[in-house]
């Protein structure tokens, strides 16, 4: 069957008209990976899925949004779009900008965004603009100048980007044939993604496509945990970029995510995503971006604590557990080099070659 977008996918579940011009690059449909090794190296008991949202067009969670906050732009009669980010949002919305014809202005932190997501929106023609602050100056910026001039908003604040997100969680209850995971962990940056998937999950028990609602787990960088700490970060740090924010958009509603599920918000140390990020890649083949890896790291340091003990799966014996990866490896190229070991430079001689994989000796023919 032919993906023509979660648009038209799930248009009763979106705020769209019979004559909304859709603009969509075929988002959504993301694969829902099992993953058994990693599920094995953590704790049998669990039985782990990975959602891998690289795989949309621009490589990221943030077309499920864009399609929407875009469509809903153009059909409100605006000509250009604007968001602050530190790096997804602005490759997304200015793929999408450019499908619709339209114009794209986007603000980054000078120096705090990966080259694999700036050199998205070069090339899709949107206009960066790099100021001298961190991505909760430029946001403050971009919403000022979007309240002054008619220019649509498309960061997270924009509700048409939630309405578009939750479809993810639409998507996972559909491949599970009607029941939601146990539990559903995904990283926290900005927060919208967490507010997103729970109203998903909500709305779909509403309309009894589900039976069952996840409680949810979301995880910040330690060094931009502000939702964990209670209080905005400054002056954030963290080498997971994507979620490296430190007061978000959608605090509160992270919050409500949290507590109206019987969920958790924690934070990772940079090295525990680090070593979740190999793990994954290592394990089960999946090339995710640095902050993707955030989402698995929490797992495993709720499995340490203990705090799976004595739950009971909905479904069988084994608790279920989804995992949403929010961007592809190829996003942040640089982190996987230092991640990965180094090449190693031999002769180009047989021998030379299997002495560096280890084997003494050719084998007779």
């Amino acid at each position: 069957m032919i993906n023509r977008g979660l648009i038209e996918r799930y248009r009763t579940y979106l705020p769209v008209s019979p004559k909304t011009r859709v603009i969509t690059l075929n988002e959504g449909s993301t694969p829902l990976v099992q993953a058994n090794n990693l599920s094995e190296a953590i704790d049998p008991k669990f039985d782990i899925y990975l959602k891998y949202e690289g795989l949309n067009p621009t490589g990221s969670f943030k077309d499920r949004g864009m399609t929407m906050a875009i469509t809903r732009a153009v059909e409100d009669g605006f000509k250009a779009v604007m968001c602050a980010s530190t790096g997804n949002t602005s490759a997304s919305a200015a793929a999408y900008a450019a499908r619709a014809k339209i114009k794209c202005i986007v603000l980054i932190p000078d120096g705090k965004i990966a080259l694999g997501k700036l050199s998205q929106a070069m090339i899709h023609g949107a206009k960066v603009i790099q100021i001298k602050g961190n991505f909760d100056d430029a946001l403050k910026l971009v919403r000022k100048i979007c309240e002054e001039q008619p220019i649509q908003l498309v960061n997270s604040v924009n509700p048409y980007r939630i309405e578009g997100q939750k479809t993810g969680a639409f998507e996972i209850v559909d491949d599970f044939e009607g029941v939601a995971p146990d539990f559903h962990a995904l990283p926290v940056g900005n927060a919208g993604n967490i507010t997103a998937y729970w109203k998903g999950f909500k709305e779909y028990v509403a309309s009894g496509k589900s039976k069952n609602l996840p409680r949810m787990l979301g995880f910040q960088a330690a060094g931009s945990a502000p939702i964990v700490l209670g209080h905005p970060i400054e002056n954030p740090q963290t080498f997971a970029t994507a979620i490296r924010i430190g007061n978000p958009a959608s605090w509160k509603q992270a919050e409500a995510a949290r507590d109206e599920s019987n969920g958790v918000i924690g934070m990772v140390t940079d090295h525990e995503i680090r070593l979740a990020y190999q793990k994954v890649a290592a394990t089960e083949g999946i090339f995710c971006e640095p902050a993707s890896a955030a989402s698995i790291a929490g797992v495993i340091k709720l499995v340490e604590s203990g705090y799976f003990n004595d739950v009971k799966p909905y479904t069988g014996d084994r608790i279920r557990i989804t995992c949403v990866l929010t961007g592809h490896g190829l996003k942040d190229p640089d982190n996987a080099i230092k991640a990965a070991e180094e090449p190693i430079t031999v002769e180009a001689d047989e021998y030379a070659v299997l002495d560096a994989i280890g084997i003494e000796e050719p084998a007779l023919v």
